[in-house]
């Protein structure tokens, strides 16, 4: 999730927006189109195509085919991510046309500042694209309204054999599959620089693993103008910085599952708010926010020596920061505990759908299934070209990328496929005001007000909306 492209993400939230570190690009943007809960988070030669993808090209036609002899033509929007992911797009979907005669596939890349409005627009003349990419947290709500189809019988079941278990939720409302994802990029890694380690004492290969150590590491490194640990600070940003914290402290997120009440008042989230309130208010975080959480500039110019960002700052750090790279180490946010298994990460990402009013559904899930869940050379290739810093969801992908030559000496990928995607959630598909109001009282706590109170007022906050907007009942996973 690059800032640049976090724009749509940013009008709803308001958002100030030794290991192997090979050359990279940045990460891009996750939530948006079809959200409502605010930020969920963007070249080699071509692999040949998969045979069982272009089997799937062949599926029987549905009854807004075209006519005998002709092409069925599909229109796909995607919103507009780096140059390369554009490239990447444009290259598997020219693959696709020549590779069956029965589908074409017409492409338009969409900004991100214009997609709401072009989509509404054509939604409104009944000119909506076959297939659209989604945002995780945007699935269940466009599923409930009908704005996505289930792909369950329009797609070969096994495809969804291949998504690593914690992934299946993400896509799926009740038993039903409304989307295939794409990538995943978790919200919280910690950055930290072995040689500032080193220079305090510390061990530059044993970074903190609990919160207590986070903080006793952040006042031992802290001097000579370098702030020892930065995250959010603000409130829009701490609304969903601290989503996979939050479920490490108190094991769910600030609102009932039903969502009939606020659920803030736990031992969990008082501890969540004091430790926000003791990395302020020690000192070891700078009193302003140096850059906003999803640019890493301050820590890649030697300010910080600890921060936590999401996984796109890979791309960033290994683009923009080449000199300082060796002096660089990733390692999984503290945990409150120290258990590693524990959850500290959601995770963004994007899917492509079949649009609810498709005329040619089959035809549509079967692009998808040869984009994103046919031949795993096909999303090898992407993650080439983000060099590694977004995530797979496919087993069958992380097999070939474990075989790849390149992909297999990236150990940063590795930790992060290993010890941070498993073990994180998806992101809330509830409205972002709840998320805000919870944001709004770990910044009151870290500015100094009593914790208790904090939360107390979050609480009437989160109760006040639900009522207002009779929100009771109303989550679509349920």
């Amino acid at each position: 999730m690059q800032a640049n492209s976090r724009k749509r993400l940013t009008a709803v939230a308001a958002a100030p927006i030794v290991f192997s570190l090979a050359l990279a690009g940045c990460g891009e943007g996750s939530g948006g189109n079809g959200g409502n809960a605010g930020p969920s988070p963007s070249a080699a030669s071509s692999p040949a195509v998969g045979a069982s993808a272009s089997a799937s090209a062949g599926a029987s036609a549905s009854p807004g085919s075209a006519a005998p002899g002709e092409k069925v033509k599909i229109e796909v929007w995607s919103t507009k991510f780096e140059d390369t992911t554009s490239a990447w797009l444009k290259k598997w979907v020219d693959a696709y046309n020549q590779s069956q005669d029965g589908i074409q596939v017409n492409l338009t890349i969409v900004p991100g500042d214009a997609w709401d409005q072009k989509m509404k627009a054509a939604q409104a003349a009944g000119k909506a694209p076959d297939v659209w990419n989604i945002s995780y947290n945007g699935i269940a709500n466009a599923a409930k309204l009908g704005q996505i189809q289930a792909l369950n019988d329009l797609t070969d079941p096994a495809v969804f054999d291949d998504l690593y278990d914690n992934m299946k939720d993400f896509v799926s409302v009740g038993d039903k599959y409304y989307a295939y994802p794409w990538l995943v990029e978790p919200s919280t890694v910690l950055y930290y620089r072995k040689d500032l380690f080193q220079a305090a004492g510390l061990d530059p290969e044993k970074p903190p693993t609990t919160w207590d150590e986070l903080l006793e590491y952040g006042k031992k490194l802290t001097k000579n103008g370098v702030f020892g640990f930065s995250t959010a600070q603000v409130a829009p940003e701490l609304g969903w910085t601290t989503w996979g914290l939050q479920y490490n402290a108190a094991g769910h997120l600030p609102i009932t599952d039903d969502w009939s009440q606020a659920d803030v008042q736990n031992d969990g989230y008082k501890q969540l708010l004091g430790f926000y309130q003791q990395a302020y208010q020690s000192g070891i975080m700078p009193k302003q926010q140096l850059a906003g959480y999803t640019d890493a500039t301050p820590f890649g110019q030697g300010k910080l020596a600890m921060e936590a960002n999401g996984s796109w700052a890979i791309g960033q750090l290994r683009n923009s920061f080449k000199d300082m790279l060796d002096k660089v180490g990733v390692a999984p946010m503290p945990t409150i505990d120290g258990n590693p298994a524990n959850t500290t990460a959601t995770l963004g990402g994007w899917t492509f759908a079949v649009d609810g009013k498709s005329k040619h559904p089959k035809e549509a899930a079967a692009f998808i299934s040869y984009l994103l869940a046919g031949d795993p050379n096909i999303m090898l290739d992407y993650f080439r070209t983000s060099q590694f810093s977004k995530f797979t969801p496919r087993k069958s992908v992380d097999e070939a990328m474990n075989n790849d030559p390149e992909a297999s000496k990236d150990e940063v990928r590795a930790m992060i496929a290993g010890k941070i995607v498993p073990y994180s959630k998806p992101e809330p598909i509830y409205p972002w005001d709840i998320s805000l109001a919870f944001g709004t009282a770990i910044e009151s706590a870290m500015k100094g007000t009593d914790v208790s109170k904090a939360l107390d007022k979050a609480e009437k906050d989160i109760n006040d909306f639900i009522a207002k907007n009779k929100l009771a009942g109303t989550n679509p996973k349920q």
